[in-house]
C-alpha cells in the first residue's frame, strides 16, 4: 500500500526490501492490520470484568467474546465468493466505519445475547476488511515479495493482540467497561480514514481475468490437496491460540497467580517478541520453505505449553511469549503460502483460509472452554497440544504446483 498502485507494484518488483519505501510500506500495511482487528482480541484482556459484569461461567462468557469469529467465518468465505466484484479499497472502507457500529453499541449492551450477537457482527466487519486486504496484497505484489506483504499484515496483527489488550485493561481500570468500547469506536473510523489516505483504487487483477465462476474456483481451491491443508492449517493454530490466551486470564487471576486486572492487561507484553519474529516469517519461508518454517514455529508454541502449567508467574510467562511466537509465525507463513499456492481467484482463496482459521476459534473456544469448565487448565492445556500436532502432520502437504512459463505469480 502505496500512495498509489503503480508505486507500490513497482516497489514490490524491487529485491532491496530495505528501501525506505518498502519500509513505509510495510509500516502502513502493519498499521491497517492493527485498526482492523484490534477488537478481536482486546476483548479477552478483560475477560474476568466481563465475566462479573454478566454473571456468567467462564466458558459461556469465552464463547460471548469470541463469537466473533462467527461473523468471521461467515464474511470470510461471503467476501472470498464475491471477491471478483468487489472494490478493493470501498470495501476496506467502509467495513471499518460499519464496524465502529457494533463497538459502540457493545457498551450499551445489557445482557449476554446482545453482546454476543454484537460480537458477531463486529466479526463481520473486520473479516470483510481482512480479507480484502490481503487479496489487494496478493494481487499488487510479485511473488518475490508477498511473502514480506504478508508477514508485516500479520505482524499487525500481533501489535493489536499486544496493544489492544494493553489499552483495553488500562481504559477498563481507569474509566469502566462502557468507555473501553467507545474508545475501540474510535480506532475502527481511525483505520477508516488511513485506507482512505493511503489505498487507492486497484482492479482485482486476477480475478479480473479469471474464466472459472467463483463457485468453480472455490472447488477448484478445496481440490488441491496443498490449499486444502493450509485451510486446515489455519484452523488448527486459532484453535490453539483461542484456547490458549482465553482461558490463561482465569488461571492468571486465579491463586496462586492472583493478578490484578491491570497486571493482567500488563501480562501481555508477553506479545512483544512475536512483533518482532513475526516480521522474519517471509524470509524464512523463502530461504528454508514452508513447511519446515512451520513446523519450527509449531514446535516453539508446543515447548510452552508444559511451563503454562506452572504455578510460578516467570514460567507461565514464558510459555505463553512461546506460544505467541510460534503461532503467530505459523500463521503468517500459512498465510503466504495460500497467496502463492492460489494462482488465480486469490480473492477467493484468502476469503477460504480466513474462514477456516476463524471458525477454529470458534471450535477452540467452544470445546477447550467445556475442557477448562469441567476438567481444568491442565486439559485445555492437552487440547491445545493435541491442535499443533494436527497441524504439524497437515504441514507435509504443503507443497507448491511447479509455475508454468506464463504463470502471473
Amino acid at each position: 500500500m502505496t500512495d498509489t498502485t503503480a508505486q507500490m507494484k513497482s516497489e514490490a518488483t524491487e529485491m532491496h526490501g530495505q528501501s525506505p519505501g518498502m519500509v513505509l510500506r510495510s509500516l502502513v500495511i502493519g498499521l491497517t492490520a492493527f485498526l482492523t482487528v484490534v477488537d478481536l482480541f482486546a476483548t479477552q484482556a478483560i475477560l474476568p470484568s466481563l465475566t462479573r459484569h454478566y454473571n456468567v461461567t467462564p466458558a459461556a462468557m469465552g464463547i460471548a467474546v469470541n463469537a466473533s469469529t462467527i461473523g468471521m467465518a461467515v464474511a470470510g468465505l461471503v467476501v472470498g465468493f464475491l471477491s471478483p466484484h468487489i472494490d478493493r479499497r470501498l470495501g476496506i472502507l467502509v467495513s471499518l466505519v460499519v464496524l465502529a457500529v457494533p463497538t459502540a453499541l457493545l457498551a450499551i449492551a445489557p445482557d449476554l445475547t446482545t453482546f454476543t450477537v454484537l460480537r458477531i457482527a463486529q466479526g463481520l466487519c473486520m473479516a470483510s476488511a481482512f480479507a480484502l486486504t490481503l487479496a489487494y496484497l496478493g494481487e499488487q505484489c510479485s511473488s518475490m515479495d508477498a511473502g514480506g506483504a504478508f508477514a508485516a499484515y500479520i505482524t499487525g496483527n500481533v501489535a493489536s493482540n499486544l496493544i489492544g489488550r494493553l489499552v483495553s485493561a488500562a481504559v477498563v481500570d481507569t474509566l469502566g467497561l462502557a468507555s473501553n468500547f467507545y474508545f475501540f469506536a474510535l480506532l475502527n473510523l481511525a483505520g477508516a480514514v488511513l485506507v482512505y489516505f493511503t489505498i487507492h483504487r486497484a482492479k482485482p487483477m486476477h480475478a479480473m481475468h479469471a474464466a472459472r465462476s467463483p463457485f468453480a474456483a472455490t472447488i477448484e481451491h478445496w481440490s488441491d490437496p496443498a490449499l486444502r491443508s493450509a485451510f486446515a492449517i489455519g484452523f488448527c493454530i486459532l484453535f490453539a491460540f483461542i484456547g490458549t490466551f482465553t482461558f490463561v486470564n482465569f488461571v492468571l487471576v486465579r491463586e496462586p497467580l492472583s493478578l490484578g486486572r491491570m497486571d493482567l492487561g500488563l501480562v501481555y507484553f508477553v506479545f512483544a517478541p512475536s512483533v518482532v519474529t513475526t516480521l522474519f516469517a517471509g524470509k524464512a519461508a523463502a530461504r528454508f520453505g514452508a513447511r519446515p518454517a512451520i513446523w519450527g514455529a509449531l514446535a516453539v508454541s508446543a515447548v510452552g505449553l508444559p511451563l503454562m502449567l506452572s504455578s510460578h508467574l516467570p514460567e507461565v510467562l514464558t510459555g505463553m511469549v512461546l506460544v505467541g511466537v510460534g503461532t503467530f509465525f505459523a500463521q503468517a507463513c500459512a498465510t503466504g503460502f495460500v497467496g502463492l499456492a492460489a494462482r488465480d481467484n486469490r480473492g477467493i482463496a484468502s476469503g477460504t483460509y480466513l474462514a477456516c482459521y476463524f471458525l477454529g476459534g470458534l471450535v477452540g473456544s467452544a470445546v477447550l472452554g467445556q475442557l477448562f469448565d469441567r476438567f481444568g487448565w491442565s486439559a485445555c492445556v492437552a487440547g491445545v497440544g493435541a491442535s499443533l500436532a494436527v497441524a504439524a502432520l497437515l504441514t507435509t502437504r504443503l507443497t507448491l504446483k511447479p509455475q508454468s512459463a506464463g504463470s502471473p505469480a
